[in-house]
């Protein structure tokens, strides 16, 4: 029996453009955060629900646009409702969000006041 092959790591997966089906109930957030959260996980909690449950969490990545680079997660995916963000693992939640279906969210990760948001926001 041969090894099993492990297929190389892209250290370019997820920083390019995003398709996002969002529809009937089903809706999508970006949040830009400062660069120097790059790697960090952040997490969608449901607001009402099992802190136990699988929530979607998303990766922050620097990703290319016309006017410079974006650090963002992407969660996709989301039912309509509210959730509560935080860093994966164990993060208090930082801030709350309403996702309503067929739309894409925006939210910027605190503190507001950081330099690389205010760039990040002409990302628009």
């Amino acid at each position: 029996m041969k090894p099993a092959q492990v297929p190389e790591h892209n250290r370019h997966a997820g920083q390019g453009p995003v398709v996002l089906d969002v529809g009937d109930g089903v809706g999508a957030l970006i949040v830009l955060a400062p660069e120097s959260y790059v790697g960090r996980e952040v997490e969608a909690l449901r607001v009402g629900c099992d802190l136990a449950d699988h929530a979607p969490h998303a990766a922050v990545l620097g990703r290319p646009t016309r006017n410079g680079t974006v650090y963002c997660a992407v969660i996709a995916d989301l039912s309509e409702g509210r959730y509560g963000l935080r860093c994966r693992p164990d993060g208090a939640v930082a801030l709350f969000v309403d996702v309503r279906g067929g739309e894409v969210h925006q939210a910027r990760w605190p503190p507001e006041e950081d330099d690389d948001l205010r760039r990040a926001a002409r990302f628009r």
